[in-house]
């Protein structure tokens, strides 16, 4: 799917959400993966009570009383976990209150399970590459063509308002790495693997929750399983470590948050800079999310662009695509993906 699919239907949601304004403010229902319901200003709420009037099912259950009517709904009500809306808080309003998950532009609540599947296609014009790592006698490093394919689950859940795991693994990767015309090993001109790619586990903690003035603060926990001993071109070899930390703070016209980390390899025996970035969120409408990033693993840095589309309370469609801004960084990484919550 291309992006100009997705992006096309934005100004005539964006076109509708004005034209049904109100003179006051009603309750928008978002999902428990997006945020507790919160007040739209005026001009922002597709669906207008006084254009479409709210559903009564008396008309269609005439034998119902109407005390029995109000306490289904007051037990509807009561069983949507968090019902405080975001006028209290209105810098919570793009991402709602749950603990940021390493998924650009997703979070996690209390006793919420999200899993998310998608594909990764990843190339890379210039990946350097050495032939001794590939099992080949030659320590010059080249550059040449990388290609990736990866099929991938992703799954976190909420242990406490602050307190979130994770796991994150590529299923399947098929990866090949071309032979620059330069090397003269005995490298074949397209080298290539396949099979379980990286698998790697987080535990989140949240210190300390977004105030109006205070920033929220959020630490990081992260190891990669070394699975694959007998491969060269993907997977992990040895234990590697991460941590780090987010900052994050919401604000009318979008919400930021700034990360920095460490990485550290039992094979390389040293610490060193790991992922660092600046991610921005903002929520479009009921159903649409805007999120933008800049994010780098030590020289390789890229863009991001991400746009998520809710198709029902519990399922969101995310596209996205990364664009290398340095010469190490693939110049072109689409996904697609499908998140579900529980």
């Amino acid at each position: 799917m291309k992006i100009r699919h997705v992006l096309g239907p934005l100004p005539l949601i964006l076109f509708a959400s004005t034209a049904f304004g109100q003179d006051e403010p009603i309750r928008n229902p978002l999902t428990l993966t997006w945020g507790e319901p919160i007040e739209k200003k005026p001009g922002l709420t597709l669906l207008d009570e006084k254009w479409f009037p709210p559903f009564d099912d008396k008309l269609f259950l005439p034998f119902r009383g109407p005390g029995e009517s109000a306490a289904k709904t007051a037990m509807a009500q009561a069983l949507v976990p968090g019902t405080e809306e975001w006028k209290s808080r209105p810098y919570l309003a793009d991402r709602g209150d749950g603990v940021h998950t390493s998924l650009f532009g997703t979070y996690v609540r209390k006793n919420e399970l999200l899993v998310y599947l998608f594909y990764e296609y990843t190339r890379n014009r210039d990946a350097e590459y050495k032939p001794s790592e590939l099992g080949f006698a030659s320590d010059q490093e080249f550059r040449a063509k990388k290609e990736e394919h990866e099929f991938l689950i992703f799954a976190a859940y909420g242990i406490t308002n602050s307190l979130a795991v994770e796991l994150e693994s590529a299923v399947f990767t098929q990866a090949s790495q071309s032979r620059a015309s330069g090397d003269t090993s005995a490298m074949p001109r397209t080298f290539s693997e396949s099979g379980v790619g990286d698998t790697e586990g987080q535990i989140r903690y949240r210190w300390f929750e977004e105030t109006e003035v205070r920033p929220e603060l959020l630490s990081y926990f992260g190891v990669v399983f070394p699975l694959q001993h007998n491969k060269k071109l993907i997977g992990t070899r040895d234990w590697e470590f991460t941590a780090g930390v987010n900052v994050t703070k919401g604000f009318s016209f979008g919400t930021f948050m700034v990360k920095i980390g460490g990485f550290y390899s039992t094979g390389e025996e040293k610490l060193e800079l790991g992922e660092y970035g600046i991610e921005y969120v903002k929520r479009l409408s009921d159903k649409w999310r805007l999120v933008g990033a800049v994010e780098g693993d030590q020289d390789e840095v890229q863009a991001i662009l991400e746009i998520q589309y809710q198709v029902r309370p519990n399922i969101t469609i995310k596209l996205n695509s990364g664009f290398g801004l340095t010469s190490k960084a693939p110049e072109f990484a689409p996904e697609v993906g499908v998140l579900f919550s529980f």
